[in-house]
């Protein structure tokens, strides 16, 4: 009589229905994270243009005017020195009010749920502002919707 060796229909399904299963729980987990370090990092690039144009205002700017994002050349990376760019699921852009008097930055979800929930902005202050329905917003270098990131 021969011995036939290797698992059998039953078990090979028992262990993909286990796989399913951990794959169900994992997942979710998984994009939830992507979205929570997506929205850190947005927040981390609006404080660097932030402090790069406090910098700027500060020197370049005569303690007058501010610079729009391709005005930060040499203050911040080749990526943040633009009027407006991606990075980690986030669109941003930078613009100043009348006569460069204001700035304000804004950083939207690239795939609103996705790859974020919050919107959030930035302005002369430096206080980041969000918006959890995508919609923190700059008008003529203003921050004009949102609420103070760690404020009620």
């Amino acid at each position: 009589m021969k011995s036939e060796k290797g698992f059998s229909l039953v078990e090979l399904l028992v262990v993909v229905i286990i796989i399913a299963i951990v794959a169900a729980i994992a997942i979710p987990n998984l994009l939830a994270s992507r979205r929570a370090a997506n929205e850190a990092s947005a927040i981390s690039t609006l404080r660097t243009i932030h402090s790069a144009e406090a910098v700027y205002q500060a020197t370049t700017g005569n303690s007058t005017s501010y610079a729009a994002g391709s005005g930060l050349t040499g203050l911040v990376d080749t990526v943040l020195a633009a009027d407006s760019f991606s990075k980690s699921g986030y669109d941003f852009t930078v613009g100043t009010g009348s006569a460069g008097a204001t700035y304000c930055a804004e950083a939207h979800p690239t795939d609103a749920g996705t790859t974020g929930v919050r919107s959030f902005a930035v302005g002369v202050d430096g206080v980041i502002n969000f918006d959890p329905a995508d919609a923190a917003a700059c008008a003529d270098g203003v921050v004009t919707t949102g609420n103070p990131l760690g404020g009620s």
